[in-house]
């Protein structure tokens, strides 16, 4: 029984309410683990899958390009993919848009995609530097350590941006336009409440970053705060994962059988549809062009040979980055479990673009190429959107050169600026494989092309090296390559070349557009993921009886005759532990000192897997539950505080109970620094 005397003072209650001090101790949270305390309750219990929605909507919000598609829950077997857009580029076709967003010189929402670049471009150039205009914002939330609310973004012209505003915009512009087209397609306005939105991100982000998302769509009113449930944050290699599932024969390229498969041989490029048309390819025509395609209700031929506990790979390489994660199937319902968490890191298809500018600062000079950029934005984008298309051709067994058309304003601002002609400096730049072509062009070689491409390729190899040696992931029967970079033949052949057929890779069609299906198959049917690895460790700081010789002395806290160590990190979940779905895991505390009326909880998480005090480097708050017990008398001779922690989904929710009155608490965990 704990009495007054044993227990801590008021000081460190109201301390631990305060920010923690980092002096004898980071904030003591005023409780102590009840023995037997470590109780973990595996909840079996089907999780509830709130209300029901007409539609599922799902937006892939990308580095270089987005989109979204829809379906309807009365047919789920019929996704359909957004409307087609304004303004294609050459050399370039697919359903999605740039992620491209302009803003008014007062910072209001002018357009997004496509629409966005070309009314940039139009502008004259005395007028262009007061628009702010972004693209490629994404990676921003990858790279940012300590991301918070108010991170920046920069637009073309150098001027800030807040990053949650930009997110919330584009956002709220695919809000609209799929709403649009749901009340086009059902003849009446269709109420946002009917929907239930699904929003992609890449697995190997961290929390901060995944729940910055969920903050843009709140800010957006995508959905209220009060109704969290709408909004689902799905991770894309699991969405390509369930769309893979489906996949029938006619609907990928199979690339370990170097045979035709259903007339397509293949050193077809993938991407780039069909040459010979087969009646089964008549039909998957016909529906590609309505947009409309249908998942059969089946499981797919490729994924009826798999049986219980095959593995597979599925890297997803994007714009941005490359997201590897190894999955397990699990048979009857052949649900998913996640095998391996998830690795990767930012080498997605902008690498080559930023190859190709440095190629650029080396002939031209960076001093030049930084004005350029800020001088004349508009022609830049030109520029590079003139390279994506030469970039999209590039394959490995190509010879004759490629030509990328240097905007009129590069070469006379380049005049202005150096004195002496873009041919001149080619001349003069000792890089062989670039050369000048008549025609007023940048003539690339296949080997400078294949060069750009290499420095990124070879991360996503060494990567990917890396995950085969793992023992976790010994006899991966399929690897499926998807996102948009997996279009590439050079990527393709680097693949092959590793594995060297120790596991067959398998490309679906529309490889671009394969996330945003299973985003939709996963927003109709979130259960199919059953277990998901944990990528952070999870505990929460209580304070513990001290003992000698165990507990390092500068932890000792002495109060009234106890002997307290503080600072102790008692841990919920560690990191790379299999979590199921919905999963609680529950402890019990009781506070310090009985007489207590607000009960602090902190709960901290750390990339290490075993971590003793919350003190340790890398260990960091991110959440607070604050439980009021005041006007509540206690009959328990310890008054009993249940935690309750609920892991699963992209998000952790938290939530501590009195349990003699039953009050509760409920918060979600906050990892953004503020």
């Amino acid at each position: 029984m704990m009495t007054e005397k044993d227990a801590v003072t008021e000081k460190i209650i109201t301390d631990a309410m305060a920010n923690p001090s980092p002096a004898k101790s980071m904030g003591d949270p005023g409780i102590t683990p009840l023995s037997p305390s470590h109780t973990q309750q595996n909840d079996t219990d089907q999780v509830p899958s709130g209300p029901s929605f007409m539609v599922v909507v799902a937006i892939d919000f990308g580095t270089t390009s987005s989109g979204y598609a829809y379906a309807f829950a009365k047919e789920p077997e019929c996704i359909h993919t957004m409307r087609r857009w304004e303004g294609g580029d050459p050399g370039v076709s697919n359903q999605k848009t740039p992620t491209t967003i302009l803003l008014t010189p007062d910072r209001k929402f002018h357009s997004f995609g496509y629409a966005a670049r070309d009314f940039y471009h139009d502008l004259d150039p005395s007028e262009s530097k007061h628009w702010l205009y972004l693209e490629k914002f994404k990676m921003k939330l990858h790279t940012t350590a300590n991301l918070s609310i108010d991170t920046d973004l920069h637009a073309a012209n150098g001027k800030r941006v807040k990053a949650l505003d930009i997110f919330a915009y584009a956002l709220a512009f695919f809000k609209e336009q799929a709403l649009k087209e749901l009340s086009d397609q059902t003849g009446g306005e269709f109420d946002n409440n009917d929907v239930r939105w699904v929003i992609t991100v890449p697995a190997i982000w961290k929390m901060p970053a995944k729940q910055f998302m969920r903050e843009a769509a709140y800010k957006s009113g995508l959905v209220p705060r009060e109704n969290p449930e709408q909004l689902i944050i799905a991770l894309e290699p699991e969405a390509a994962s369930i769309y893979c599932r489906k996949l029938r024969l006619h609907q990928m390229v199979d690339l370990g059988t170097q045979t035709t498969q259903n007339g397509f041989s293949p050193t077809d490029n993938v991407g780039s549809g069909m040459s010979q048309v087969s009646p089964a390819k008549e039909h998957v025509r016909r529906n590609r062009q309505s947009r409309t395609f249908l998942v059969e209700n089946v499981i797919g031929e490729l994924w009826s040979e798999l049986e219980e506990g095959d593995r597979y790979v599925v890297v997803d390489c994007g714009g941005g980055t490359v997201d590897l994660t190894v999955h397990q199937i699990r048979l009857p319902e052949g649900h998913l479990k996640e095998l391996y968490k998830a690795s990767g890191g930012p080498y997605g298809s902008i690498g080559i673009d930023y190859e190709f500018e440095k190629l650029l600062c080396k002939i031209f000079g960076q001093d030049f190429i930084d004005q350029f950029k800020i001088k004349r934005p508009a022609a830049w984008v030109d520029l590079m959107i003139a390279f994506e298309s030469r970039k999209r051709a590039a394959a490995p067994d190509r010879t004759n050169p490629l030509n990328i058309n240097l905007p009129f304003s590069f070469i006379d601002y380049y005049k202005k600026f150096r004195g002496h002609s873009v041919e001149h400096a080619l001349r003069k730049s000792n890089v062989d494989f670039v050369k000048w072509s008549s025609q007023g062009m940048l003539r690339m070689s296949p080997d400078a092309m294949n060069s750009l491409f290499k420095p990124t390729i070879d991360h996503i190899i060494q990567h990917l090296t890396e995950l085969f040696d793992k023992p976790e992931v010994s006899d991966i029967k399929f690897l499926f390559l998807v996102g948009g970079f997996a279009e590439s033949p050079l990527l393709q052949q680097a693949v092959q070349n590793m594995l060297q057929g120790r596991s067959r890779i398998i490309i679906p069609h529309d490889v671009g557009l394969t996330i945003l299906k299973g985003a939709v198959l996963f927003g109709l049917d979130p259960s199919v993921i059953k277990v998901r690895r944990s990528p952070l460790t999870y505990g929460v700081g209580v304070l513990n009886r001290f003992v000698e010789g165990k507990h390092p002395p500068e932890k000792l806290l002495v109060k009234d005759g106890t002997r307290w160590c503080t600072d102790v990190f008692d841990t919920f979940i560690a990191v790379d532990q299999s979590v199921a779905l919905g999963e609680m895991v529950k402890r019990s505390y009781t506070p310090a000192k009985p007489s207590q009326q607000v009960i602090v909880i902190h709960v901290y998480c750390s990339e290490k897997e075993s971590v003793g005090f919350i003190s340790e480097p890398g260990v960091r708050k991110c959440g607070t539950l604050r439980l009021d017990v005041s006007g509540t008398e206690s009959t328990a001779a310890r008054r009993e505080i249940q935690t309750l922690m609920q892991f699963g989904d992209t998000e952790i929710r938290a939530m501590a109970v009195d349990v003699s009155t039953g009050r509760t608490v409920k918060a979600s965990i906050d990892f953004l620094s503020h």
